[in-house]
């Protein structure tokens, strides 16, 4: 009986929608840190990826995988020579990274059971993205937030990321959506 009331604070902490969870902040805090390495520094993954998931720090919570659903895919005129990173945060959560070795892109999805938008707006607001991103525009639009961020270190790359507006929205398809493009000089 003693137990009863830490028992009562531990489930209600549990089943609040509003708390963000480390794994899922780590996972989506790492596909950006996936991106970034990607496309500003190749020489981590052209002879071998090794370097590039050293870089990205999620260890085995990331590995490559030979296809995603079609949900994961970046618009068609990016999907060429695409390499996929599936990024497992929880046992129902987790992350997509779609790279290429021939355009100069990134594409990002999140989803599952777990509410995600939390934990990306944990990131979105932490002290580390705002010092690797600078926030450019933001709009609402049918519950949805899309903000357009550049990145301060090389301002050619920039990324549009997409999720719901409120806590405990969208569990039954795509969570998060994020597409990074790095403009090339003419």
């Amino acid at each position: 009986m003693r137990y009863l009331p830490s028992a009562i604070l531990v489930c209600a902490a549990l089943a609040s929608p509003v708390c963000a969870e480390p794994s899922l902040e780590k996972g989506f805090d790492g596909a950006l840190r996936g991106c970034e390495e990607w496309l500003l520094n190749p020489a981590s993954w052209a002879e071998g990826t090794g370097p590039f998931v050293e870089a990205v720090g999620l260890g085995t919570q990331m590995g490559l995988v030979s296809r995603v659903d079609e949900v994961n895919l970046p618009p068609v005129e990016l999907r060429r020579a695409n390499h996929y990173w599936r990024i497992n945060s929880t046992l129902n959560a987790g992350y997509v990274l779609v790279v290429s070795d021939q355009l100069p892109m990134c594409h990002i999805t999140g989803g599952g059971g777990t509410d995600l938008q939390p934990s990306i707006e944990s990131v979105l607001s932490s002290a580390e993205f705002k010092r690797r991103w600078q926030s450019e525009k933001s709009a609402k639009k049918g519950g949805m937030v899309s903000s357009s961020f550049r990145n301060r270190k090389n301002p050619a790359l920039s990324i549009t990321i997409s999720r719901a507006d409120k806590p405990g929205e969208r569990r039954n398809r795509v969570q998060v959506l994020a597409t990074a493009v790095y403009q090339l000089s003419n």
